[in-house]
């Protein structure tokens, strides 16, 4: 058993007795086992979530985003983000119009392809961002996606 893995059975461990005694609950305790930044998640402008995220970023050709032109339905937009930036630490899914702009974070461990797909929900066509961190610097790339049907408060 590598150190690693004694570690997340530790905290897990731990967590998991403090959510089951009500002193946790189950969102905290996997927020504090993952290290998850609540304020990032709760920006409302662009220039907010780069600032808590840690730097404004550059515009890279490096970045590239997979997602539709048009999303028929905002409550499911499936969207990937590939980085080819080396070194890359951690991946950001923003969208511009949404009432929280930070929709997905992913932090990428070394070794790892930089490579993430998730689905969004998008109130409104929009700019989607996708933020890479690599080498502790910032970079950037955007695509706009038109929304036909509501997500968001839609």
């Amino acid at each position: 058993m590598t150190e690693n893995r004694r570690d997340f059975m530790k905290l897990t461990g731990v967590f998991g007795l403090l959510a089951a005694a009500g002193l946790l609950s189950t969102r905290e305790a996997l927020a504090q086992q993952q290290g998850w930044n609540k304020a990032a998640f709760e920006t409302k402008s662009l220039a907010d979530t780069y600032k808590v995220l840690g730097g404004t970023p550059t515009e890279s050709a490096d970045i590239s985003i997979t997602a539709p032109d048009i999303a028929e339905n905002g409550a499911v937009v499936p969207v990937g983000v590939t980085s080819k930036i080396p070194n890359t630490q951690a991946v950001y899914i923003l969208v511009e119009k949404n009432p929280n702009m930070l929709a997905a974070g992913f932090n990428i461990p070394p070794g790892t392809s930089p490579e993430v797909a998730t689905r969004i929900k998008m109130g409104q066509t929009s700019n989607i961002y996708a933020v890479v961190k690599a080498n502790d610097k910032y970079y950037v790339a955007s695509k706009e996606v038109k929304v036909t049907l509501g997500g968001c408060g839609g």
